[in-house]
């Protein structure tokens, strides 16, 4: 039986980029479905977004009142996508940076695993345009995350992956407050903490060429800030783990 598939693309100020995106998605992929979650775009993406819907009953349109963030975008996705019964969802960038085109490869690798990141930093993953800084911030961050949480994800910071349903119940069953790249980093981490099965398929990512970057100081403040305190709580867990351990293996002074 084919899969359900919803593709949520989170949008603000993507008037331009939009309608490929779309069009090219379901090219790519003719049986998924497609969510764009807008943010009171002022630049008028809603209303793009809702002229799609209007041609295309495989295309919904949620709007939302104000720009509240990739995470918080994601996660009113994954909750309208799990009420209406989909198996799997897609993140994807409305900007054109993650190729519609590679679409098919992350759902296939999807049959044998629970998440499927999309990767830049694996073999046969690669960036284009790219200024030398935006490189070394991502592979730096996803570096840094690895060693802090003790994960083997390469590309951590990543925003094209797949999600099958049963993770998302299980991993937002506990609340998610990051944004940003620091959404996706959470997300992976909690994963693989709930023991899904994680894989890497390597893609190409492509600067955008409209609009501006979503990118802050204020979002990569908040990532690392983030990752150091989760890599403090799980030195802490692991200290505990093992003075319990060693307790146990006391033996009890006779009287």
């Amino acid at each position: 039986m084919e899969r359900a598939v919803l593709v949520a693309i989170p949008t603000y100020n993507e008037r331009e980029n939009l309608a490929e995106v779309v069009s090219r998605t379901r090219q790519s992929a003719p049986q998924v479905h497609i969510l764009v979650v807008d943010d009171g775009s002022p630049d008028g993406t809603g209303d793009v977004a809702d002229a799609l819907a209007a041609q295309d009953d495989q295309v919904h349109v949620m709007h939302r009142a104000g720009k509240q963030g990739l995470g918080a975008a994601y996660i009113a996705a994954f909750g309208w996508a799990l009420e209406r019964g989909y198996d799997a969802v897609v993140e994807m960038d409305a900007d054109g940076s993650h190729l519609p085109e590679e679409l098919p490869r992350l759902l296939a690798a999807l049959d044998d695993a629970d998440v499927v990141l999309g990767s830049r930093w694996v073999p046969g993953g690669s960036v284009v345009n790219w200024p030398l800084h935006r490189t070394l911030l991502s592979r730096g961050g996803s570096l840094y995350a690895r060693l802090a949480l003790g994960i083997s994800v390469r590309d951590v910071t990543g925003g094209y992956r797949a999600y099958r349903s049963q993770v998302l119940e299980q991993v937002l069953a506990r609340d998610i407050e990051s944004q940003g790249y620091c959404f996706q980093i959470d997300m992976a981490r909690r994963s693989l903490e709930e023991g899904f099965d994680v894989v890497e398929v390597p893609i190409q990512f492509v600067e955008r060429t409209h609009g501006e970057s979503k990118m802050s100081r204020g979002i990569v403040v908040e990532a690392m800030a983030r990752v150091t305190r989760w890599g403090i709580d799980r030195r802490v867990r692991q200290v505990r783990s093992l003075l319990g351990r060693s307790r146990s293996q006391v033996p009890e002074a006779r009287s």
